[in-house]
């Protein structure tokens, strides 16, 4: 089966220009200014497919942690099915998502460094893995997924979704904000680098040891540093991507900060799941992109 792609990095209101997602699928919410600081995006998705057919879509990792609220059919992964409340932990794999009859919900992405204030435990503890909602806030997602399917539009349960977010920042729950402004400071740092700057003048920079910054990120980003710094040099080498339409992939890697083209084909497979080239002709069959 055919399967589509998707990638969202930070600059892009919606997805990227490589996404296989149909106009009108998705829609970015304002976030409230209380939440500004924790929040970078809430997204509204809904998509309806023929019984009996399934769509995959190829999700390209950005680090982000989300929290995902199914109105309809949740999205599955592999042979694990969704759950209808979910934190999704950073991640540095790609996932092929499968989606059948009605998808439909919202998905809120938090900032890199926030996600501890609002979790209620370090970011690293759910890694690379879904887990109910319900098992971090005790019971209040479905009931919150509740409200929000009996609210009467999209911006009210959106406005549900955001005051219920603001007043756990209120009440400070455990694993709250300690950390927090360094593990942000730290993580954009690495980002606007492009995954070139060396840890340990990262750890300076924002006044700790390297073990200080080790332990920062598994509280408040959920990755390695490292790991933080390869998703940073793979984006930056995605941007790059969109300004050509015939790369040579030698002059990629070195200027992308990659040691020689082995490495950015390793680099690929590893948090792309294809290779350069795959990647490039999935981008360009099967979606919104354009040869410059």
């Amino acid at each position: 089966m055919a399967e589509r792609l998707f990638l969202r990095l930070d600059d892009d209101p919606l997805h990227g220009p490589e996404s296989g997602v149909p106009a009108g699928t998705l829609r970015a919410f304002p976030v409230e200014a209380a939440l500004r600081g924790h929040v970078s995006h809430v997204m509204l998705y809904r998509e309806s497919f023929a019984d009996g057919h399934e769509v995959h879509e190829r999700v390209l990792p950005d680090g982000a942690v989300r929290l995902v609220f199914n109105f309809g059919d949740a999205p599955s992964v592999g042979d694990e099915q969704g759950q209808a409340v979910e934190a999704i932990g950073a991640s540095t794999t790609p996932v092929v998502v499968r989606m059948r009859r009605k998808v439909e919900g919202l998905s809120v992405t938090l900032r890199p460094g926030a996600a501890a204030a609002l979790l209620g435990l370090p970011a690293g503890e759910i890694g690379g893995t879904a887990v109910h909602l319900d098992a971090l806030w005790r019971g209040e997602g479905t009931e919150l997924l509740e409200r929000m399917i009996d609210a009467r539009d999209d911006a009210a349960r959106v406005a549900l979704l955001q005051a219920v977010l603001q007043r756990r920042l209120r009440d400070g729950n455990p694993g709250g904000s300690a950390g927090n402004a360094g593990a942000m400071h730290a993580a954009q740092l690495i980002a606007d680098s492009g995954g070139r700057r060396p840890l340990r003048e990262v750890a300076a920079a924002v006044g700790v040891g390297e073990r200080r910054l080790q332990q920062l990120f598994h509280a408040h980003v959920g990755l390695s540093p490292r790991a933080w710094g390869r998703l940073a040099r793979m984006h930056g080498c995605l941007r790059a991507l969109r300004l050509q339409s015939s790369p040579a992939w030698a002059e990629v890697a070195l200027e992308g900060g990659f040691y020689d083209q082995s490495h950015l084909v390793n680099e690929f497979r590893a948090l792309c799941g294809v290779t350069p080239t795959e990647f490039l002709d999935q981008a360009v069959s099967g979606s919104s992109k354009t040869a410059v």
